[in-house]
């Protein structure tokens, strides 16, 4: 018997849309597990879905993701709210092609050691208060000293969320790779880097060294921690997946249209 939770946005039409879902896959002889579950309904935008994958962050092995699309953008969803019939019937009864996607991951470093964060869409290192010096490394070889706002480095799937809000490229599904855009870097005379995106392959590793003073932050999906003390954040692909559960073909170039 497959077992199942759900996150929902937290808005009336999709806490009334997930118990609806609940009700169905419970007459369809599957079994509610909030702690242990198959697959994940997830029910709102791609918001609720970066809550969601965040929520079994330890269980990615073991879990997998569907969603239907009550938000405004859904490029990890496939279902819309007038599909609800095709959504629970699809889950019941057929099954789905597992896309895996390599996660993002953050290592900061300081004289307390090394902790590792997670992010699916992007990872930042941001300050709205302060400008920010920051040597940039890819691998071992200098590529600039950034001044400015922060620096964000996203995946494929982060490249139509905040990336595209600073004039980063959005990138082709399935392709795994790292992309490097700066947040209000300053441009003149005596500070100038590269002021463009740059598309890394997925080997890659890109290191930020600064000084960072106590109002800097890395900021993960919806998540953020103080870099208080840090030295080093490195950057990169990580070897931990999830997994989006497809259970008919969605064009990316069809669901990225939505965005004009």
């Amino acid at each position: 018997m497959k077992k199942f939770s759900i996150v929902a946005k937290d808005d009336k039409e999709s806490l009334l849309i997930a118990k609806d879902i609940q009700r169905k896959l419970f007459n369809g002889a599957m079994s509610y597990s909030e702690k242990d579950p198959d697959i994940v309904c997830v029910v709102g935008g791609d918001g609720a879905f970066l809550t969601a994958v965040h929520k079994y962050i330890n269980k990615l092995d073991t879990v997998v993701f569907a969603g239907i699309n009550t938000g405004t953008l859904g490029f990890f969803i496939d279902y819309t709210i007038d599909q609800l019939p095709d959504y629970i019937d699809d889950i019941l009864n057929k099954e789905p092609v597992i896309e895996r996607r390599k996660l993002l991951q953050a290592d900061v470093i300081s004289e307390q050691g090394r902790k590792r964060y997670l992010g699916i869409n992007e990872i930042r290192v941001e300050n709205m208060l302060k400008t920010q010096t920051i040597d940039v490394f890819i691998n071992d070889v200098k590529l600039e000293t950034f001044r400015g706002s922060g620096l964000c480095v996203c995946s494929q799937a982060g490249s139509t969320a905040y990336n595209r809000a600073l004039k980063g490229a959005v990138i082709d599904k399935g392709l795994e790779l790292l992309q490097l855009v700066e947040v209000s870097g300053i441009h003149h005379a005596h500070y100038r880097s590269l002021g463009a995106p740059l598309i890394l392959s997925e080997d890659n590793r890109i290191v930020l060294n600064s000084e960072y003073v106590e109002t800097s932050l890395l900021c993960f999906d919806r998540y953020a921690i103080n870099l208080k003390g840090a030295e080093s954040v490195v950057i990169s692909l990580s070897d931990v997946t999830f997994g989006v559960a497809h259970y008919k073909p969605v064009e990316f170039i069809k669901s990225l249209s939505h965005l004009f």
